[in-house]
């Protein structure tokens, strides 16, 4: 039987290849990259000691560079299980919960017309790319070329220019023998009952191809160059091939340079994308003029386990923003979430990048929220909460919305995670005024344990209402002072440590520990020793480790370290702890390490918005990123309850 090629291409998109191939081989953990969907492991076809079976899937392939095997799912299953290619198929599509197409000529006659409308989709894309560059495309030139797009970008993406007539597609089509039928299939003119002549949809637009993941062309989208045009941006509409609640313009471009970046970035527009390639940032795709999808944040996450959703930071980007994490609540796995990035208000990312450079774009992804922070933010924005009715009602709701998470370890991380926050932001006593909600713009800002900050008096005591004050703990910090922390702080040196006394969690972690983010020196070059150590000759055990450290000059280091958490009580992370014990305080300690690395990003944006701008605004906004950092000096201060299989309490870091 011959299967539709997009039935088989929707089975493939529906599993994973990992879980195909996961049941009859073990992943190998130093070399994997569950996040990005990168797997390695030793050949099932071929006798090996070392992992040299490569898998993918967002390629949805494998290959093995001993042997030199590759394939995909359904090859996979009969040359190494001996199932026929229909066995292989059904067992899949069961699995999937796809339906087996029956035997019939209509079938057939389906797939078919999908290859004619691809056939009249590429002539069109190719009749566009020529119209720009004859002379009714200069005003499309002239406009490419005024938002700074260059030949080599424009070519890249296939861009086009749709001519000013009612029929010049129409019969091009037709006299390259493309007919009645698959020029109205595939969308590319206006017909219908009281129409008498059907004329070219696209009209004097700067045109976008859209393609599928198999990069071939399946719909347009169109910038009008009239002024008074009604539509200023305009879709190709649904057709058998195009289902725009199912695609991500230029996913299969992003998915490629998303291996090298690590993540995916979902932007707004067509353009928004393109210029983002062009100034470096390959790794950004776009959703097609519709809210995100369930189907497009499934794409997202094939590719990447956190991708990064930037928006503009005005009304309308924080809806989108906040309709996305409704939608991704339920669906939260382990390793598999949103952060959240938004614009400074009334820029998108051409104007960042023509303003401060691709530096500038770069500093707002490093500073982007995770979505428990974007939650949190939107439920206690402008609220006042100086009533245990209003504290509990905050309390109700966030907990109704966590509780949708559909993982059961997921669910109750964010639950405890929620825990910590109304701690914080409530404090031990909360009295009248107190407990204003916080904003991702910084109006209304809250008030943390310890202290806070009220609403009486600006930036250098200028006594301006409206504006939040600096509490005396804070103005005096060297946080308020816009100094770092000293290198490396307490927090740091335990990390580092507790991955050497138990060297089980580079098993689960070493990409962790590889990229963990230190300063310059001592400490730093211990990390660095450790890891040329398992680069070498990897160790078996931690008197594996010490010698190899030993063997570097670098015992002396960690000895030192170590006698500092000793001296401090911090149990968990040394030798004689509990595994449990220890993998629970270094998850704990790497998840507040990475926060307060992309705040201290965040905080060094705000200041210099502020020195560009000394508003209400954006001295509100850093305000609130310090009271941010408090917040999470604050959690540490209450981590408690580790050591219990050790029988030691883990000491306040």
């Amino acid at each position: 039987m011959r299967f539709p090629p997009s039935f088989l291409d929707e089975i493939r998109d529906r599993i994973p290849i990992s879980d195909v191939i996961g049941r009859r081989v073990t992943w190998d953990r130093r070399k994997s990259q569950p996040g990005r969907g990168d797997y390695w492991a030793c050949c099932p076809f071929h006798g090996e000691k070392t992992p040299s079976f490569h898998c993918e899937d967002q390629k949805g392939r494998y290959h093995c560079f001993g042997c030199g095997v590759s394939g995909d799912h359904f090859r996979f299953l009969t040359e190494l299980e001996g199932l026929s290619f229909p066995e292989a198929v059904e067992r899949l599509a069961d699995e999937a919960g796809v339906p087996m197409p029956e035997r019939d000529p209509a079938a057939e006659q389906r797939e078919a017309k999908r290859g004619t409308l691809l056939d009249a989709l590429a002539e069109a894309a190719a009749f566009f790319r020529q119209t720009l560059h004859e002379a009714d495309g200069a005003k499309a030139r002239a406009y490419l070329r005024d938002r700074g797009l260059d030949p080599r970008t424009q070519g890249a993406f296939g861009l086009g220019y749709a001519p000013n007539s009612r029929n010049r597609l129409k019969e091009h089509l037709i006299a390259k023998g493309i007919g009645k039928a698959e020029i109205e299939g595939a969308g590319l003119v206006v017909y219908g009952e009281e129409i008498a002549v059907s004329y070219d949809r696209f009209r004097d637009r700067v045109m976008f191809p859209i393609a599928n993941a198999g990069e071939k062309v399946v719909a347009f989208g169109g910038r009008a160059m009239a002024a008074d045009a009604q539509a200023k941006y305009l879709n190709s509409p649904e057709t058998d091939v195009f289902h725009k609640g199912e695609m991500l313009f230029n996913l299969a471009k992003a998915r490629r340079a998303a291996r090298e970046a690590g993540t995916l970035i979902l932007v707004e527009g067509y353009m928004d994308v393109i210029m983002l390639a062009q100034a470096g940032f390959g790794h950004a795709v776009a959703p097609l003029g519709t809210a995100m999808t369930d189907r497009q944040l499934e794409l997202l996450w094939r590719t990447t386990g956190e991708p990064i959703l930037c928006f503009d930071g005005d009304a309308a980007g924080l809806k989108a923003a906040n309709r996305a994490a409704e939608l991704a609540l339920p669906a939260l796995k382990p390793g598999r979430s949103l952060r959240f990035a938004l614009l400074p208000e009334g820029k998108d990312p051409d104007d960042l990048i023509r303003d401060g450079g691709s530096e500038a774009f770069a500093e707002i992804l490093g500073a982007a929220r995770p979505l428990a922070d974007l939650v949190w933010m939107r439920e206690t924005h402008g609220g006042n909460f100086d009533t245990p009715e209003r504290r509990a009602d905050l309390e109700h709701r966030l907990k109704g919305l966590f509780r949708a998470i559909g993982d059961e370890s997921v669910r109750r991380h964010y639950l405890d995670d929620l825990s910590a926050r109304l701690a914080s932001f409530f404090g031990a006593g909360v009295s009248a005024g107190r407990g204003r909600g916080e904003g991702w713009q910084g109006e209304g800002r809250g008030k943390g344990r310890g202290g806070g900050y009220g609403r009486r008096d600006g930036p250098k005591g200028r006594g301006q209402p409206g504006r939040a004050a600096i509490s005396d703990r804070l103005a005096r910090s060297h946080i308020a002072a816009g100094a770092s922390l000293p290198a490396p702080s307490l927090r740091e040196i335990a990390i580092v440590i507790g991955f050497v006394n138990h060297p089980l969690l580079m098993d689960e972690e070493f990409e962790v520990f590889a990229s963990l983010d230190l300063p310059n020196g001592e400490l730093a070059r211990l990390r660095s020793s450790v890891l040329d150590a398992y680069a070498s000759d990897p160790p078996e055990g931690r008197d594996g480790l010490l010698a190899q450290l030993s063997r570097h000059g670098t015992i002396g280091l960690f000895e030192i370290f170590e006698a500092k958490l000793k001296a401090v009580r911090l149990w968990p992370v040394l030798a004689d702890a509990a595994f449990e014990d220890a993998r629970e305080a270094l998850r704990q300690m790497l998840h507040l390490h990475h926060k307060s690395l992309a705040l201290k990003r965040e905080l060094k944006l705000a200041e210099d918005a502020f020195g560009r701008d000394p508003s209400d605004a954006s001295y509100a906004h850093m305000i609130e990123i310090k009271a941010n950092m408090e917040r999470v000096e604050g959690t540490e201060a209450l981590i408690e309850g580790f050591g219990l299989l050790s029988g030691r309490p883990m000491k306040a870091i």
